[in-house]
């Protein structure tokens, strides 16, 4: 059966969802594909620990003399430190060079299926031949700016969170530089922070109850919810361009 999407798109809570809905139903298999990609790029970098390494102390019984106490490293134990320090650094540059790319390539997929559009796989690696700079650097800039706020107040934190939720659709759609993206971001989410917040909320309780449905409903509840803040985006979007450009 053919689904046919709702074109008349409003940026309400009700009609980003419902058409979050239509875009999920009309291209499932394509967002399903790339939620699972992005599930498998971001799952966290697990790094073991050596039970047996220990720091060796000698003499610690005549602690009160300092001239018997002897710290000494076992090869073992060096290696160990060595691998953690490693596998810390891998991990570090993972999160900071790959997944940024991967992720805003998933977020411009669901944009383009929100505008009736069959998304691209491609564009989970597209990022790394265009805009490759412009994407890490706005990730660390929009991770930094939401991280201030947070560590000032839980409130400011919030705030700058929900402001700069179109930063990775803007680098992606515009091929904006990552000041311009959180600028534009900032205007254009101008009048829709509440709507975003309880946004964000709603899809809280949409993935505890798709964990709820024996664990598999996760993945189409993070559809849906992708869908749904591409769909306001690209609603925002479109009011922005029928309205005279206003003056901040």
């Amino acid at each position: 059966m053919e689904i046919i999407m709702d074109n008349n798109l409003k940026p309400t809570f009700g009609g980003s969802f419902r058409h979050g809905w239509q875009t999920m139903m009309k291209y499932f298999l394509i967002l399903l594909l790339i939620v699972i990609v992005i599930g498998i790029v971001m799952t966290p970098m697990s790094i073991g620990r050596d039970n047996d390494a220990e720091i060796k102390i000698q003499g610690i019984e005549h602690f009160e003399h300092w001239e018997h106490v002897n710290i000494t490293w076992d090869a073992p134990v060096a290696a160990s430190a060595g691998i953690f320090a490693l596998l810390g650094f891998l991990a570090m540059a993972y999160n900071l060079l790959v997944v940024p790319v991967i992720s805003y390539g998933a977020d411009i997929s669901f944009v383009e299926a929100a505008r009736d559009k069959r998304p691209e796989f491609e564009n989970l690696i597209k990022g790394f031949k265009n805009n490759y700079l412009y994407i890490v650097l706005a990730h660390l800039l929009t991770s930094a700016l939401i991280m201030l706020g947070f560590f000032l107040l839980l409130i400011p934190g919030i705030i700058v969170a929900c402001r700069l939720a179109f930063v990775s659709y803007l680098v992606m759609d515009k091929g904006l530089d990552p000041i311009k993206a959180v600028e534009e971001s900032w205007r254009m989410t101008r009048g829709h922070g509440w709507k975003i917040f309880f946004m964000a909320i709603a899809s809280f309780f949409v993935c505890i109850l798709g964990l709820a449905l024996l664990f598999v409903g996760i993945i189409p509840a993070i559809i849906w919810v992708k869908s749904s803040f591409a769909s306001l985006y690209e609603a925002i979007l479109r009011k922005n361009e029928l309205e005279p450009a206003m003056v901040y």
